[in-house]
C-alpha cells in the first residue's frame, strides 16, 4: 500500500530529525579543554553537512507525497499533507538550530584562539621586560649611559593597554559561557600576577636608575672641578719651574 509506504518513510525521517536532536541540541555540553571544544566543533559540522544532504530525501518525500495526493481520493489527502507539513517544519527547524550552534561554536573557537594569541603577545613583551632589567640590574657607568638605559626601559613601559583590555574581554566572554573556564582563570592569574610583579620591579628600577643619574651627575661634576682646579695647579707650577721658583719659596703650593 502506497499511503503505508509514505507514513514510514515520513516516520523513519521523523525519527532522524528527533535523533539529531537530542544528540546535538538537546544535551548539555561542557567545554573543559580546548580538545573537547574542537571536537564538538568537529561533530557540528558533520551533523550539519548530513542534514543538508537529507535535504534529497525530504525532496523525495514531498514529491511522493504529492504526488500520491495528486491521485488519490481526497480522504487520504489531510492526514497525510499533515505529517508532510511537519516534516518539512522540523527539518528546516533542525537546520537553522544546527547552523546557528554550529556558528556560535565557531566563533567561541575563534575567540578562544584570539586570547591565545593576544596571551603570547604580551608575554612576549613581559619577556622583553624582563630582560631589559636583568640589563639593568647592576648598570655601571655615566650619567649618559645610565640615562640612555633609562630611556630605554621607561620606552618600552609605554606599552598600550588595548592589549590587557581584549585579553580581559574575551576570557570573560568565554568564561561566562562556562567555556574553558577553569583554564582561561588559571592563565589569566599566571599572566595577571607575571604582569603585576614586572611592572612593580620596573618602577622600583626606574627610580634607582634616576637616583643612578643623580649620583653619577654629581661624580660627574665634582671630578670635573678636581680636574679644573688640577689644571690651575699645573699651570702654576709649570709657571714656577719655567721661571726656576724652587719649593722652598712657595711652601703653599710645595704642600
Amino acid at each position: 500500500d502506497k499511503t503505508v509506504s509514505l507514513r514510514k518513510d515520513l516516520s523513519e525521517m521523523h525519527e532522524w530529525i528527533t535523533q539529531a536532536e537530542e544528540e546535538y541540541l538537546e544535551r548539555d555540553f561542557e567545554y573543559k579543554t580546548p580538545d573537547e571544544l574542537q571536537k564538538a566543533v568537529e561533530e557540528l559540522k558533520r551533523a550539519k553537512e548530513e542534514a543538508t544532504q537529507k535535504e534529497v530525501k525530504v525532496k523525495l518525500i514531498t514529491d511522493s507525497v504529492n504526488n500520491f495526493i495528486a491521485k488519490a481520493p481526497p480522504a487520504a489527502h489531510e492526514a497525510l499533507k499533515k505529517e508532510l507539513d511537519v516534516l518539512i517544519t522540523s527539518y528546516q527547524r533542525l537546520c537553522s538550530r544546527l547552523n546557528g550552534k554550529c556558528k556560535t561554536l565557531e566563533e567561541v573557537w575563534a575567540c578562544w584562539h584570539e586570547l591565545l594569541s593576544y596571551l603570547d603577545a604580551e608575554n612576549k613583551w613581559l619577556n622583553e621586560i624582563e630582560l631589559k632589567l636583568k640589563a639593568t640590574e647592576n648598570i655601571q657607568g655615566g650619567a649618559e649611559e645610565i640615562s640612555e638605559s633609562l630611556d630605554s626601559l621607561e620606552r618600552l613601559m609605554r606599552h598600550p593597554e588595548e592589549n590587557r583590555n581584549q585579553i580581559r574581554e574575551l576570557a570573560q566572554t568565554l568564561t561566562d559561557g562556562g567555556i574553558l573556564d577553569e583554564l582561561i582563570n588559571e592563565k589569566l592569574e599566571k599572566f595577571n600576577t607575571r604582569w603585576e610583579e614586572l611592572q612593580q620591579e620596573a618602577v622600583r628600577r626606574q627610580k634607582s636608575l634616576e637616583q643612578s643619574i643623580q649620583s653619577a651627575q654629581e661624580t660627574d661634576k665634582t671630578l670635573r672641578l678636581i680636574q679644573e682646579s688640577l689644571a690651575v695647579i699645573d699651570k702654576q707650577l709649570t709657571a714656577y719651574i719655567a721661571d726656576r721658583v724652587d719649593a722652598a719659596q712657595v711652601p703653599q703650593e710645595a704642600q
